[in-house]
């Protein structure tokens, strides 16, 4: 039986957290026999440290000399102390200390060379950015030799080989389970647990790559695959996928089961679960992936499934996308002219914006988008370009914005065939007098999508809620 766990930067956060993480990792072995674990770079609140990492090399090339400096003593200390609480002063604690005070002179080179330069490529940045992830890893393998678990830090350069595609590398399957498969299934042959740096790998040319947004996640959903693992688990700092963000909904819970495509909705409108990309690898394969609580490791978490059983009603979750303006393009001359829709989002394309939901009148007199609300005015300057001659003509009245707004998405793959939610959606919210300023539902009926003012947000959120 093989497990991949990967550990989330407060699971790694801290020695204590490590601690925790590492008697995780023991146990699983014992129970699961074969053990890989990710990890990310260390991050709890309020300090990340990739985010210090990536803060020096900016203000590096901004020519600032002297933040990547203030930053690299910040660095050491954190780590630093953690070295201190976990490792012993007659064990590996003088060579962990060496190792990492190698990344961080390294880190502080770089930015001085980015400084003179001027210029910070995204290769620059990718090799910077995985820096916190190689620390964590052999600090948490050292503490795990420590205590009796054999353990061996490896850097995912060895093992996932990626396009060149810097800042949001796309991995070379083929190659990588050649890699990984070489690599890895020697050390768990032997029982030692390898841990494997997450969010970076290496393009063909040994160069560092990274993995965009959610980079150790997807670590481990590819390592998962290459490896035909069991199944694969992220471990974080909540009890799984929430049926509604708890700030929001207090008697919010976790969901036991979810499909492949209830937690894309849900990723896409902005509930803090795994992005999509992350899961593919898993869920093509048939590999099941499982959130859980490092900090609650008793608790069953949410499991990610091809499919899964519709619930109560049909409805799993409602989730919300603040901040956003509602963009409409609306005139009696629009009616049957070909291309409209077309020419609109091109439009929007071109100025480098995306569109988070899409509504149009039957009658075709009418389109709105929503989009971020920081680019409403660059929006309508390019669709006002667009559409010059159509609003010198009267064809197309005018284009205007609707903000604040939100858009609260509701979430079940059991709302397909199931009469009567959105009445019942729309009767909640008209009870608490909230007016749905435009709705949108995808073809595959797993999520309806309701636009409301900004202020409505949680009453909307905790009416629906109360639904499922």
């Amino acid at each position: 039986m093989t497990l991949v766990m990967k550990f989330g930067g407060t699971s790694v956060g801290s020695a204590q957290a490590m601690r925790e993480t590492a008697v995780l990792i023991k146990n699983s072995q014992k129970q699961w026999g074969q053990t890989v674990a990710i990890v990310s770079a260390m991050g709890s609140k309020p300090v990340k440290v990739t985010d210090l990492l990536l803060q020096g090399a900016h203000s590096a090339a901004n020519g600032d000399g002297e933040t990547y400096q203030q930053l690299a003593d910040q660095l050491r200390q954190i780590h630093y102390e953690a070295i201190d609480g976990l490792l012993a002063p007659d064990g590996e604690r003088q060579q962990i200390l060496a190792e990492n005070g190698r990344f961080i002179d390294r880190f502080a080179d770089l930015c001085k060379a980015v400084c003179v330069l001027g210029e910070l490529s995204p290769r620059a940045l990718d090799t910077v950015g995985g820096m916190g992830e190689q620390m964590s890893a052999r600090i948490l393998a050292a503490h795990l030799r420590q205590n009796g678990t054999p353990a061996e830090a490896i850097d995912a350069t060895e093992l996932i080989v990626t396009d060149s595609n810097f800042q949001n590398a796309t991995p070379r399957f083929d190659l990588t389970k050649q890699k990984t498969v070489s690599r890895i299934r020697p050390l768990l042959a032997q029982g030692i647990v390898p841990i494997v740096t997450g969010f970076i790998a290496a393009n063909a040319d040994g160069i560092t790559t990274t993995l965009g947004r959610g980079g150790s996640d997807y670590t481990g959903a590819i390592l998962g695959e290459a490896l035909a693992a069991d199944e694969v688990w992220i471990w974080t700092d909540v009890d799984g996928v929430m049926t509604a963000d708890p700030r929001l909904v207090p008697n919010a819970q976790s969901i036991p089961q979810l499909s492949y495509r209830e937690v894309s909705e849900l990723a896409f409108y902005g509930a803090k679960v795994l992005h999509p990309k992350t899961m593919r690898p898993c869920v093509e394969n048939g590999i099941p992936l499982r959130i859980k609580n490092t900090f609650n490791p008793e608790h069953p978490g949410t499991v990610i499934v091809p499919d899964a059983p519709n619930g109560n009603g049909g409805i799993k979750a409602v989730t919300a996308i603040k901040n956003l303006s509602l963009i409409t393009v609306e005139g009696k001359g629009m009616m049957g002219i070909p291309g409209i829709a077309a020419r609109t989002f091109g439009a929007v394309a071109r100025d480098n914006q995306s569109v988070l939901l899409i509504s149009q009148a039957s009658s075709e007199q009418s389109i709105c988008f929503a989009a971020p609300d920081e680019a409403t005015n660059s929006i309508i300057a390019s669709l006002e370009a667009e559409f010059k001659v159509e609003l010198e003509r009267k064809d197309v009245d005018r284009i205007w914005a609707h903000e604040p707004v939100s858009i609260v998405t509701i979430v079940g793959a059991g709302m397909r065939g199931t009469p009567g939610i959105s009445g019942r959606i729309f009767t909640a919210l008209g009870a608490e007098k909230v007016n749905a300023i435009a709705i949108a539902q995808g073809s595959s009926e797993c999520s309806i999508s309701v636009v409301v003012d900004d202020a409505d947000t949680a009453t909307a959120v905790a009416q629906i809620h109360d639904l499922i």
